[in-house]
């Protein structure tokens, strides 16, 4: 789902941007440049972050 129309960037490109070793909400914005413009969705962008994280630091490595 598109999560910044702005920027075109979606909830799977945050994740995928999380498992390739960023880790926060900035690293994400930087990158990506998620709510950079009209800031509409920096609070669904951040959901996402800390929600992607959380779950990467709590997954167990195989």
């Amino acid at each position: 789902m598109y999560v910044c129309l702005c920027k075109a960037v979606t909830d799977r490109q945050i994740r995928e941007t999380i498992s390739e070793g960023a880790t926060t909400f900035a690293e994400i914005r930087r990158q990506l440049g998620v709510a950079t413009q009209c800031g509409k969705c920096c609070q669904q962008a951040k959901s996402i972050v800390e929600t992607a994280v959380n779950k990467q630091l709590f997954t167990p490595a195989s």
